[in-house]
């Protein structure tokens, strides 16, 4: 059931000028009115509390009342987090610092919390013997404000560590080198599997996987470009062909032309293990989105998620049928 208040709350919230600009691309993508599709997203969120992106991504235009009904809309995405997630105990992933310690037989990479109090020798010496590192927020989701660096960058390094200061608090990680297999698909960025894990009252399990990608930049996030296929949960293999939040869809990667369904990922057994132990160690946060790179050494996390961005798992490319995802989350709690 659609949730009344959440309604209100985003309708007085809302970007008009995003609206008004995703109108004008669905009509031209169903060939219908922009008055018609501004009708029809004002009906979709009353409904089904699906908000203009959502209507886009999950190209809801196009699905009949049984279908828009599977999606997983940002309301109820929001609702799922609401009773699964302490928010008292979100700071475990919340802060990449606190999580890397809580999580660290799974990190398993050398990192540093650059805050106020870091001297430069400190930082001198955790940089001493780096090919890279990457400098991310403490806090912070959709890729924003993670940069790349390597030595060049602090060759002077107290121009380096002034830097650093000005950002703080934020994070160093040494760099993940990925898989030879997951460099095939696309080498600038660590292509992570975003696997969805759910404490549920009629079910504990792995909700969902979906392989992000990227496409040229230093990360695979689909807010920066990149974009996502789904991998069948049984055998690692991606199941379908891969699409960005533009609506671009693609069969094959198109910088390295490495065919994207039918992909098998690596260690993905091993993963899914991993994911399955992770998710019971801070129980009061029950819905968690976990980032895994997969390496030549086995699997590792990036990061934790208390509070999953509901986007890859809504790509209407992924669900050929108009089936969205929401029948598989009904399989741990009632929605």
């Amino acid at each position: 059931m659609a949730d009344l208040g959440f309604f209100l709350k985003r309708l007085g919230r809302m970007d008009y000028g995003k609206l008004l600009d995703n109108v004008d691309i669905v009509s031209k993508r169903a060939e219908r009115s922009k008055a018609y599709i501004l009708w029809d997203m004002l009906r979709c969120g009353i409904r089904y509390n699906a908000g203009y992106m959502d209507y886009k991504i999950a190209r809801m235009y196009a699905l009949s009342p049984a279908q828009r009904r599977t999606v997983i809309t940002r309301g109820i995405n929001n609702r799922i987090v609401r009773e699964m997630n302490d928010k008292a105990y979100w700071h475990c992933f919340d802060d990449k610092a606190q999580f890397n310690t809580r999580f660290a037989p799974w990190v398993d990479r050398a990192w540093l919390h650059a805050d106020k109090n870091l001297t430069i020798d400190e930082l001198g010496a955790f940089l001493g013997g780096q090919d890279a590192v990457f400098v991310k927020p403490l806090e912070g989701s959709s890729g924003v404000g993670v940069r790349k660096a390597v030595p060049a960058d602090w060759a002077d390094l107290d121009s380096f560590y002034r830097q650093l200061i000005a950002e703080a608090p934020a994070i160093l990680e040494e760099a993940v080198i990925q898989h030879d297999d997951m460099s095939r698909l696309c080498p600038t960025s660590v292509n992570t599997v975003r696997f969805a894990t759910l404490l549920g009252p009629r079910a504990q399990g792995i909700v969902y996987a979906f392989l992000r990608i990227g496409n040229g930049k230093v990360i695979d996030n689909v807010d920066c470009g990149g974009m996502a296929a789904r991998v069948d949960l049984d055998s690692g293999v991606l199941k379908t062909v891969a699409a960005d939040k533009q609506g671009n869809v693609f069969e094959v990667h198109p910088l390295t032309g490495t065919p994207i369904v039918g992909f098998q990922l690596p260690y993905f057994e091993e993963a899914k293990r991993m994911c399955l132990e992770a998710m019971r160690v801070v129980p009061q946060v029950k819905y968690v989105a976990w980032d895994v790179a997969l390496t030549a050494k086995g699997p590792r996390f990036i990061e934790g998620n208390s509070f999953p961005s509901h986007a890859v798992p809504q790509f209407a490319a992924h669900y050929p049928d108009g089936i969205g995802i929401l029948p598989e989350f009904r399989k741990y709690m009632d929605l």
